[in-house]
């Protein structure tokens, strides 16, 4: 594996730490990346009682968490994106 493999997997890690806190179901979250050319691409699953707390008031939370990971990307010189998927 890569080092930018490597350090992307870090950030989908940090988004699974994230997501298992949130949620009441934390055996349903599941992360899955789709690497591309210049974006990785990171999907986040959990159990559908619980997409409402990832994505919060006014979208509030998911924007926060988006924040965290724009941040951590910038760090690592990594494009990355968080895709919610119900």
């Amino acid at each position: 594996m890569s080092e930018a493999a490597s350090k992307t997997g870090e950030l989908s890690k940090m988004i699974e730490v994230i997501a298992k806190a949130l949620v009441d179901i934390p055996n349903e979250v599941s992360v899955a990346e789709v690497a591309g050319e210049n974006t990785t691409v990171i999907e986040l699953r959990v159990a559908k009682t619980d997409i409402g707390k990832i994505i919060g008031k006014e979208g509030k939370t998911a924007k926060a968490i988006r924040t965290i990971l724009l941040g951590a990307a910038t760090k690592l010189k990594r494009r990355t994106v968080l895709e919610i998927v119900e």
